[in-house]
């Protein structure tokens, strides 16, 4: 009686430390997946931020001529004050 006891203890023992290498095995996945998540988040902030520059560069090189770029620039200049207004007020 006794001994099935022990037996009885020792797989609990086993089973608790099978499970708990399980656990922190799947717990360092999650937090390289973490990781992972956030390197490709701040890949897609930098992305956005390339494709909006070259959305403005091709914007002003579609244009025909000086006159027509300084007026973008002008139009730009105008809507970046109106949101600075907007945020002051």
């Amino acid at each position: 009686m006794l001994e099935d006891i022990w037996s009885d203890i020792l797989s609990l023992i086993s089973l608790y430390e099978k499970t708990r290498r399980e656990y922190d095995a799947t717990l360092e996945k999650l937090r390289q997946s973490e990781r992972q998540t956030e390197e490709y988040r701040k890949q897609i902030v930098e992305l956005e931020k390339q494709i909006d520059n070259l959305k403005l560069k091709n914007a002003f090189l579609s244009t025909s001529g000086d006159e027509e770029a300084k007026g973008k620039i002008d139009s730009l200049i105008r809507e970046i004050d109106k949101c600075i207004a907007m945020l002051e007020g």
